[in-house]
């Protein structure tokens, strides 16, 4: 990505990780190894190992949620979580510290509504996202992605004729054992990931042909 320019180094953390980056970026949902470098790698959607989402890419993403309107840090927290499924959800000590250096750099603006601040793109901000805007696409289509195959699934074991209580009971037990396997690949490497993708991708279409 192309770099943001600006006269002073920010005295923010989010924008001061460590060589692991280990102090912003990742969010819930990314966690150790995924999403970072999303498009740096030898293809289209391949991301290397062992990194985070990182601060500029995190700080891309708000521009480009914001190019689409103005919004408040909670409803862009709200976005993300909704663009992935409720997989990448970034915490506020991630969002705010992000928001309040592109307001820094000139990249948005801020309008006060009582104790809540407005977040706008501004032509900086807009002409910077542009340079960059191929990355960002490919980062929120990445997110897209990610929820519409748990979407899909979660559609899929909604839509089956629970009449039968012990077949209700053995559904109940099997979406429980799906979440908790979700869960604990939270932060999982990017090839971990490609392949949960493959297997609920797999899985939502064996389901859907199954006769009703």
């Amino acid at each position: 990505m192309k770099t943001q320019k600006h006269d002073r180094p920010s005295r923010h953390p989010h924008h001061a990780a460590g060589p692991r980056g280990e102090r912003h970026g990742g969010g819930r949902g990314f966690g150790r190894g995924f999403g970072g470098g999303f498009g740096r790698g030898p293809g289209r959607g391949e991301f290397p190992k062992g990194r985070k989402l990182s601060s500029e890419e995190l700080q891309l993403i708000l521009l480009a949620l914001l190019a689409e309107q103005p919004a408040h840090g909670y409803e862009l927290i709200r976005l993300l979580e909704e663009k992935s499924g409720g997989f990448y959800a970034p915490s506020p000590g991630m969002v705010y510290p992000a928001l309040t250096y592109l307001e820094e750099i000139g990249h948005t603006s801020v309008t006060q509504q009582g104790n809540r601040k407005l977040y706008s793109l501004t032509d900086e901000g807009r002409a910077f996202l542009e340079e960059n805007r191929e990355q960002a696409d490919r980062i929120l289509e990445t997110l897209a992605r990610i929820g519409s195959r748990m979407s899909e699934v979660r559609e899929a074991f909604a839509g089956v004729n629970a009449v039968d209580p012990e077949a209700a009971d053995a559904l109940h037990q099997a979406r429980h054992a799906l979440k908790q396997a979700m869960m604990r690949k939270r932060g999982c490497s990017p090839d971990a990931l490609k392949r949960i993708t493959q297997i609920l991708t797999a899985a939502a279409e064996e389901i859907s042909k199954i006769p009703e």
